[in-house]
């Protein structure tokens, strides 16, 4: 008889140490999935901020090249990723290509310029 109480007494208290261990398994699992889709969620939060703010350099780089006499009449592509602003299209100068990173590096935002644009070749 003692030898089947020990033995049930064994059983029993495995019995309770597996119950736990899944329970604390299953508790764990569903934070991290919690953490995973609250991650995700900010991750998108944090994406659609940057592009609103990317947007928001945009417009403000292309007001500011319009606003510039010497810019006008160009033909001036801006393309905004993280605060970098890239430059595209054709100008008709150097000076032009100059004064349009000059004027881009100037917006509140920008973080870098990268020129991109070309010249046209006029005869």
């Amino acid at each position: 008889m003692p030898l089947l109480n020990t033995s049930r007494s064994l059983i029993m208290f495995f019995l309770a140490v597996l119950l736990v261990w899944l329970h604390a398994y299953h508790v764990m699992a569903a934070q991290e999935t919690g953490v995973r889709e609250l991650s995700g969620e900010m991750s998108r939060r944090d994406t659609d901020d940057n592009e609103s703010a990317d947007s928001a350099i945009t417009a403000r780089v292309k007001t500011a090249i319009s606003a510039e006499p010497s810019l006008r009449d160009e033909e001036i592509g801006i393309e905004t990723s993280q605060g970098n602003v890239r430059l595209t299209g054709r100008v008709s100068s150097i000076l032009v290509m100059e004064k349009a990173i000059e004027v881009a590096r100037e917006v509140k935002g920008v973080r870098a310029v990268k020129d991109e644009m070309q010249f046209k070749w006029q005869y």
